[in-house]
């Protein structure tokens, strides 16, 4: 096993002190030249990774004109990036990255008569959009990654979309570009000339022959340079040219873009096939029909088919029309001309996005191939003629079984364009050299084809060393000169296009350690290697998205920040330098890890949201288990993280009332805040006089439920047993109202077991009593990385609910963040013990417990609005359809706001947390709460949740099973007293 704690491995660096002060005194932007700045770049969403000088925030093209002067006299090389989801390594660097995200990023103008807008190279696509939507407009091209693309980017790989069919590519919707050359000239690159660099039009005019010959038609090629554009038949389009040129050529600073009139309504047909060869030739058919997109892929990246016709693959054919009508009209021609199994049309919006939720989530599922096994790009997104696709289908698949290798193709069928991720083992020598082997092989079957090399995300440092198979030498040699014209001294980008690196150079996983890391979590979707876990973030940035839509949650914190280091895609970039021991040299006492990982919520969004289920609250709770081995932890992990043992404490002496008393004088509140590491805005949660145990253990014997009733536990969490016991009140009110028996978890654990139902236990006289205590999931132990005390702690649950685990009876988990550490932490803390597994799998929220097991029984009707945020941990791990049934079946309407309520737990408590926490809340929690209706219902089921309700909006948020229980008629058995000696 592999220990990164005391690793010694410090390489050589190039002294950066002086080009960093150069940078500093030149430009206005940012410069980072720190070991977090550096990782954060180091790799784009490719199998390539490259290690940077620093990177430059540019704040305006004059900042990027000063640091072009002073890397030009250093002879250091420049790299423009915008999102950094490149597939094919050209966001990759050696020199100084130039970030545009974070400045300049703006919609300078809208012309919505002229139909163009000026932007920024940093602008998020999806902002544009935004933009242009009320005018009835858009932006053509939508790459899969909209919500975090930039334009800048989308212009350097000439990025087309789904809709290409309709509307072309990048370059088809730029009309003006302003650039800096690498000598820092400006340039308005335009028709007929317009900004080309000297000597430019010369070249070209010497070659026009060579130009109008040397290019295969075809709607999808990307790979070289465009210079077939500045054919006088074209219009000599200089900006147009230099679309797709990977920043090797100048720096984009402003963009004049064209908009298309977007249709009034949509509808989607989705067609069903025996096969994605038989999809691939059916799809070239339908473009006289004048489709939106003609989209493909198959059944292996669909994780559950429901709701899409009948069939083995698929074309997702969208159509558009003035009216609805019209458009369902279109979808219908396109059903009665195709050929298929089955097909079916969506008109509603929502059904639409659920299904382009499948395909653009596409590029992250298909990194893992359906028997769990790594699959990566770099022949991701050749393209042939489209009447050519589908026997290029079968060639490549028949080349892939030549090679041993499996691949799930998928993507644009109407402009013959495919994406496929391939298991190639790139971590061995022998998996590398046939990398290489296929790459070569595949790259003459596409040129026989017809087809490009790349037909979207250009070339790079995947496929660059292979454009002499598809243009020939001479081609490739007039590439090098106009690549010369624009930039004689090499400083922008060089490696991309002309002179490129061996393709199977530099990729990422070179640098990770070959021997498994010794690690506390089990990682069973990974084998048990953090390393494996930790290359399950691509880099396709779901993460980065700035807006959150629908229920979903990831990444809370980069919103808040909008911050790279923020995301789970920048945490993930840094454990993989902590791995990789080169930036990041500490191994796990990195301070730059533990600082990108303090702003990690551990909401576990990514664990759901993420495409390739990145999970970053496990890996932070792994990283600080072994950052503060042998330590002294923060104040807030002995506070916050053994909550559950001093409210055990509380209890046992029964100083409720007394710490309550403490808490509400300001002097003391504030010095016991300062000493537990709490944060000075945040008031102290009052504990409860009676804990919900013990208001159990004086109801013994009082029932509504029918002596007979299916048995059900109810977990007696943290939160509700000192806290809230209210909750645990009220849904043991509802339970029981449903016809189920109610009980408790065992309090002691018998050497063997005891005799009964596990629950009403009655002694045998050969169990001998080995101790007492209370159950708990571990959650605050975990989300605080003390994942020995978790173990110990949960390692004494299930020695109490073994009787339990003896019977069928669910567990009932009212907190939802304590169901799913039940669920997910307690097996993959515990992988070698099968009782682990077992009590995971009894785990049942109040609303699946009724649903499942209270099947008839319904609840009463209260026929209000309910506003209010799904739990994140609930939408992650849980997943919330029987609470929605529950909801709709009492009268309860309306939709949950998704994304993070910010408190999370202790993360909220914590000093220095409070301002982002409060970010999270506003994002679109209490932003509900602003719209409701007066007499609307707010449902938080998570103490979390309710708490920040009230320590930010002063609103008083409710689980569902207080809700229902208020509503039900009041129950006719009283308490009785204890029974003596009790």
């Amino acid at each position: 096993m592999t220990d990164l704690t005391d690793r010694t491995d410090h390489p050589d660096r190039t002294d950066q002190t002086d080009l960093e002060a150069e940078l500093r005194r030149a430009v206005r932007g940012d410069v980072g030249f720190d070991v977090t700045s550096r990782a954060l770049v180091t790799m784009d969403a490719s199998n390539y990774r490259r290690v940077p000088l620093g990177v430059v925030a540019p704040r305006d093209a004059d900042d990027v004109a000063a640091v072009l002067a002073v890397c030009r006299a250093r002879g250091v090389p420049v790299v423009p990036r915008g999102g950094g989801t490149s597939i094919a390594g050209q966001a990759t660097g050696t020199g100084v990255v130039l970030d545009f995200t974070r400045h300049m990023n703006r919609l300078i103008s809208l012309d919505a008569e002229a139909r163009t807008a000026v932007v920024q190279p940093g602008l998020v696509l999806d902002r544009l959009q935004e933009a242009a939507a009320p005018h009835g407009l858009r932006f053509g091209p939508d790459p899969a990654t909209h919500s975090r693309c930039t334009l800048g980017g989308m212009i350097g790989n000439n990025s087309c979309g789904s809709h290409s069919v309709a509307w072309g590519t990048t370059a088809d919707s730029v009309r003006e570009l302003s650039v800096l050359t690498a000598r820092g000239e400006p340039l308005r690159l335009g028709q007929e000339w317009a900004g080309a660099p000297d000597g430019l039009r010369e070249l070209i005019d010497d070659q026009l022959a060579r130009l109008r010959t040397g290019f295969p038609d075809l709607p999808r090629r990307i790979s070289g340079y465009a210079l077939d554009a500045l054919l006088p038949e074209h219009h000599a389009d200089v900006a147009r040219s230099f679309c797709g040129s990977e920043g090797t050529l100048g720096v984009l600073t402003e963009a004049v873009v064209r908009l298309v009139e977007a249709p009034r309504a949509r509808a989607l047909a989705v067609l069903g096939y025996a096969d994605e060869a038989a999809a691939a030739e059916a799809a070239a058919g339908l473009l006289p029909y004048g489709p939106l997109t003609v989209e493909g892929m198959a059944i292996d990246l669909v994780p559950d088919p429901a709701g899409l016709p009948r069939g083995a693959a698929w074309l997702f054919v969208e159509t558009g029309g003035e009216t609805p009508a019209e458009a369902r009209a279109h979808a219908d021609a396109v059903i009665r001309a195709a050929d298929v199994l089955d097909a079916r049309v969506v008109t509603d919006p929502a059904g639409q996005r659920a299904l382009w939720r499948i395909r653009e989530d596409a590029a992250g599922t298909a990194t893992r191939m359906p028997d769990g096994s790594e699959a990566w790009p770099g022949w991701e997104d050749c393209a042939v003629p489209p009447a050519r696709l589908g026997p290029y289908l079968r060639d490549f698949r028949a080349l892939l079984t030549t090679h041993g290798l499996r691949g799930t193709p998928y993507g644009h069928f109407g402009d013959g364009c495919i994406h496929v991720r391939i298991d190639f083992d790139l971590l061995t020598d022998a998996g590398v050299a046939r990398f290489r082997r296929f790459s070569e092989e595949l790259a003459h079957l596409v040129v026989a084809h017809g087809g490009s090399l790349s037909g979207e995300h250009g070339d790079g440092l995947a496929r660059s060393e292979l454009l002499p198979t598809m243009y020939g030498p001479d081609m490739v040699a007039l590439f090098e000169r106009a690549k010369a014209v624009w930039d004689p001294d090499d400083l922008l980008n060089p490696g991309m296009l002309v002179r490129p690196a061996p393709l199977d150079a530099d990729l990422r996983f070179a640098v990770l350690p070959r021997e498994p890391v010794d690690v506390a979590f089990g990682y069973p979707a990974d084998g048990g290697d953090f390393s494996a876990a930790v290359r399950r973030c691509v880099g396709v940035a779901t993460c980065r998205t700035t807006i959150a839509s629908g229920p979903a949650v990831m990444c809370p914190s980069f919103r808040a920040t909008g911050d790279e280091t923020h995301s789970t895609r920048g945490r993930a970039r840094l454990l993989h330098e902590m791995l990789a021991g080169e930036l990041v040299t500490d191994g796990w006492r990195s301070t730059e890890v533990r600082d990108a990982l303090d702003l990690c919520l551990s909401c576990k969004g990514c664990r759901s949201d993420c495409p390739v289920g990145v999970d970053m609250a496990t890996y932070k709770a792994e990283f600080l288990h072994h950052h503060y081995a042998g330590r002294r932890r923060p104040a807030a992990h002995y506070s916050l993280g053994r909550l559950p043992l001093w409210l055990r404490w509380v209890s046992r002496t029964r100083t409720a009332w007394l710490v309550n008393a403490l808490a509400a004088v300001s002097p003391l509140a504030r010095l016991g805040k300062r000493l537990a590491g709490v944060d000075r805005e945040r008031g102290i949660p009052r504990l409860a006089g009676q804990t919900f145990s013990r208001w159990w253990e004086r109801r013994r014997g009082t029932t509504t439920a029918p002596p007979d009733g299916e048995l059900v536990i109810l977990w007696p969490d943290t939160f509700t047993e000192h806290l809230a016991p209210s909750v645990g009140r009220s849904a043991v009110r509802v339970l029981e109202a449903a016809g189920l028996r109610v009980a408790l978890p065992p309090t002691v654990h018998f050497t063997r077991p005891p005799i009964g139902d596990g629950i009403t236990v009655a002694l045998d006289p050969r169990s001998l009593l080995r101790g007492r205590g209370r159950v708990c999931c571990g959650l605050t132990y975990v989300s605080t990385g003390q994942l020995d005390r978790a173990r110990a702690v949960l390692r004494r649950t299930l020695d109490l609910m073994e009787p339990v685990l003896e019977t069928t009876a669910p567990v009932v988990v009212l907190e939802p963040s304590c169901a799913a550490a039940l669920r997910t932490d307690l097996p993959e803390l515990l992988p070698d013990d099968p009782r682990a597994a077992r009590l995971a799998a009894r785990v049942l929220t109040f609303a699946q417990t009724l649903e499942r097991h209270a099947p008839h029984w319904t609840p009463p009707r209260l026929d209000r609005p309910a506003v209010g945020q799904t739990h994140c941990h609930q939408h992650a791990i849980l997943g919330d359809t029987a609470e929605r049934r529950l909801r709709a079946a009492a009268g309860l309407t309306g939709e949950l706001s998704g994304g993070c309520c910010g408190l999370a737990g202790n993360f909220g408590f914590e000093r220095g947390h409070a301002e982002v926490s409060r970010a999270c809340a506003e994002e679109q929690l209490l932003p509900s709460l602003a719209s409701a209706p007066t007499d609307a219902v707010i449902l938080a089921d998570g103490y979390s949740c309710r708490t920040q309700l009230e320590q930010l909006a002063g609103a008083r948020g409710r689980h569902l099973a207080e809700v229902l229980a208020e509503s039900l008629p009041e129950a006719l058995p009283q308490p009785q007293p204890l029974p003596p000696g009790s």
